[in-house]
């Protein structure tokens, strides 16, 4: 593989593997959050309103990190880019 291909490659790698890895990090952390704030209004049930509230902006921060990848990753594919389709095909020869 030469210098152009390695580096296509690199990038449809790091950027198809990046939403996945954050999406199941986001997930895992929700999932402790969630059972964190729960134990906690089980413990403190006068304090379910103040729990919840911070459970669920803990969440929405957590969540916006996946948005995040998400982006970063279509900013690496769209504007470092990957080539479009025809431009692959006709450097491979088939067009």
């Amino acid at each position: 593989m030469n210098g152009p291909w390695l580096y296509l490659a690199a990038l449809a790698l790091g950027a198809g593997f990046a939403v996945p890895v954050a999406a199941l990090s986001a997930a895992l952390g929700q999932g402790r959050a969630g059972a964190a704030g729960i134990e906690g209004i089980a413990r403190q049930p006068e304090a379910a309103g103040r729990i919840q509230t911070a459970m669920i902006i803990v969440l929405a921060l957590i969540e916006s990190l996946v948005i995040y990848a998400l982006l970063i990753s279509l900013i690496l594919l769209f504007l470092f880019g990957l080539p479009h389709g025809d431009a692959v095909l006709k450097a491979a020869g088939v067009h």
